[in-house]
């Protein structure tokens, strides 16, 4: 049942927000299993994976999904995200743990500020950002493309330095550089998601990983259950508290790690 409970709020989390998968899928298997980073990590992946696709159809069947976006982004996030774990092995793990938190502080903290501030009418958004989204797509040029696939290169460094899922970088940047509504940025960050995630499932379960089915099949389960309820209650909440739970999630997660780093 710790499983399933566990599995059903992952999958929730990720449907309404785009983000948070591997950062709590991992320590929550960590706590529920009482097992290493090294064997639960193939499960997170797995689990994010499939909910993530899951979540990222039902965006597709809807429009919502910038797919061309997608794929560079991941295409871009793959070699920087090996790039990024080499760089995070010359960091302690206190230093790993420190800096991920000023990253997500720095995020929340812009979208607070937007939140506040409130959002540029659409004539101001399309004059000033790179991406120029009409009607929700991206008219792609020289200059969109060259921010998309930094968008990416930036995720896949900053997921393998310091484990920040992608949707944790994707949302805010996409809102930061394109009117894309927030329901199509987080349609297209489950896309990039469950794309890298089967990836690296993939790979880990190549070499060898442990994947027990009577573990794997109720959390695996679990989490595209609460993908499918998550992104049906999307449908039915105002893009600002779309926002909101995305900026109070990256907080949460910053102060649990600052607060685990500290007890360590």
């Amino acid at each position: 049942m710790l499983l399933v409970s566990l599995g059903l709020l992952v999958g929730a989390v990720m449907g309404l927000t785009g983000a948070g998968g591997g950062i709590l899928a991992v320590p929550a298997l960590m706590f529920a299993l009482d097992s290493p980073l090294a064997q639960v990590t193939p499960l997170a992946l797995l689990a994010v994976a499939v909910s993530a696709a899951i979540g990222a159809w039902g965006g597709w069947r809807q429009g919502l999904v910038r797919y061309r976006a997608a794929a560079l982004m991941s295409l871009l996030g793959v070699p920087f995200t090996a790039l990024g774990v080499r760089l995070g092995a010359a960091l302690s793990a206190r230093q790993g743990a420190w800096l991920f938190v000023v990253l997500m502080l720095y995020i929340g903290g812009r979208q607070a500020y937007r939140l506040v501030r409130g959002q540029p009418t659409p004539a101001e958004t399309l004059s000033q950002r790179p991406l120029d989204a009409r009607s929700g797509r991206i008219v792609w040029s020289w200059r969109s493309g060259a921010v998309v696939a930094a968008i990416g290169a930036g995720t896949g460094l900053t997921t393998g330095l310091l484990g920040v899922g992608g949707g944790f970088i994707i949302v805010p940047l996409l809102q930061r550089f394109s009117n894309i509504s927030i329901h199509g940025i987080v349609a297209t960050a489950l896309m990039v998601i469950a794309l890298v995630s089967g990836g690296g499932a993939l790979m880990a379960l190549s070499h060898g990983a442990p994947l027990p089915p009577s573990i794997a099949l109720p959390f695996v389960g679990a989490a595209t259950l609460g993908m499918l309820a998550g992104r049906m209650w999307v449908r039915f909440l105002s893009p600002r508290v779309l926002q909101a739970s995305f900026t109070v999630l990256v907080f949460v997660v910053a102060c649990a790690v600052a607060v685990g780093s500290l007890t360590q």
